[in-house]
């Protein structure tokens, strides 16, 4: 039938049926790859997406590729990839899932990129990790983090007011004995001779802990590889990682439930979690 004798409303009715369609087909086509499921929640946890929507999730939510997770001040939140890796938020934090993709028959095209922009995290190596090492990179303002089979804790001291006084107040006290060094200070000797400062104020930067395997920080400056049972700090990307001879007090303490078998199919379940999950535009 000639398109002049078809009835206005009916084209009208077809072609918003035709653009539904083509805008459903283009949100999937946005839609991030499901990189993980949240197995532990112990408080709100927002998603934000790439779009500039946001999500609220609960337990067995699923989080994208390009998702920012955001937890509140009491929150802890596992995060279980699919291929079995962990990371545990502290709260106070905001991580990003910059790109995650497994599979396991494609171990070409495997990609773990992480942004730890605030507060701190617990991750535990999965099986991309284990056959791909060099795939996996965590950012963070200060420096980036490699793996090489690892459980290891970061996180991050944002400059305050208490803080930057305490430092202040130390490195002046240290000054002389600093301006005594002649030649570039190797790594671990910076570290002995500036350490946290007394008091329990730790000093703005990157903190890490290494429980199992080694990882390698790196920036600008210089790279450093931790092992199991040191700990490392990177003030900023003008200064290189330094090895701390003693542990800087790094506050991880997930509520117990944590340690236990994580997943939706565990044989311990969780408390269920009041958090609901819905969609914010």
């Amino acid at each position: 039938m000639p398109q002049s004798k078809i009835p206005r409303v009916v084209r009208l009715w077809f072609n918003g049926l035709l653009l539904l369609v083509l805008c459903g087909m283009t949100s999937a086509g946005w839609a991030g790859q499901v990189a993980g499921t949240i197995v532990q929640l112990s408080g709100p946890l927002l998603a934000k997406k790439a779009n500039g929507g946001a999500r609220i999730l609960s337990l067995r939510s699923e989080v994208e590729s390009g998702d920012t997770l955001v937890t509140e001040k009491n929150t802890y939140a596992m995060l279980k990839f699919i291929d079995n890796s962990e990371i545990t938020l502290k709260p106070g934090t905001t991580f990003k899932v910059e790109d995650f993709s497994y599979d396991a028959g494609k171990p070409d095209a495997d990609s773990a990129s992480f942004s730890l922009v605030k507060g701190g995290l617990r991750s535990v190596t999965g099986l991309l990790g284990k056959r791909n090492k060099e795939k996996f990179s965590m950012k963070t303002p200060s420096a980036t983090i490699g793996i090489r089979g690892t459980t290891f804790i970061a996180d991050i001291v944002e400059p305050s007011a208490e803080a930057l006084a305490a430092q202040q107040a130390y490195n002046l006290a240290s000054t002389a004995a600093l301006d005594q060094l002649a030649a570039p200070v190797r790594p671990l000797m910076l570290a002995q001779l500036t350490p946290p400062p007394p008091g329990g104020v730790r000093a703005p930067g990157l903190y890490v802990q290494v429980l199992d395997g080694l990882i390698h920080v790196t920036n600008p400056s210089g790279t450093s590889n931790f092992s199991p049972g040191q700990f490392g700090y990177t003030p900023n990307f003008r200064q290189p990682p330094v090895l701390l001879p003693v542990n800087p007090g790094i506050p991880f303490t997930p509520p117990p439930a944590f340690s236990q078998s994580s997943g939706p199919n565990a044989s311990s379940t969780p408390n269920k979690s009041n958090v609901v999950d819905c969609e914010v535009r």
